[in-house]
């Protein structure tokens, strides 16, 4: 009885490189669709760094990891200033 055995090459599955408002809409939602305050939430782990604000629904709290808090910062500052004060 003879067997080959190959060599199986795997190839990584690079994640989707999101950026920082995908991120954050697609956590907004999560927090939304488990019944939290997305505000609330997203603030709350702005100031502390405290992940456990996430849920981990729809891997959320993977996603917002992701990010360091002062990107996120920099873009809802971005956002408010180009949809407010630039529009």
């Amino acid at each position: 009885m003879s067997e080959q055995f190959g060599t199986t090459k795997l190839t990584p599955v690079m994640p989707k490189a999101e950026s920082p408002d995908e991120i954050l809409a697609h956590v907004y939602k999560a927090l939304q669709t488990k019944g939290y305050d997305p505000i609330a939430q997203l603030t709350g782990y702005i100031l502390t760094g405290d992940p456990t604000y996430i849920t981990s629904h729809e891997s959320a709290r993977s996603l917002i990891c992701r990010l360091e808090r002062d990107e996120i910062l920099e873009e809802l500052v971005r956002f408010y200033v180009r949809n407010r004060l630039e529009g």
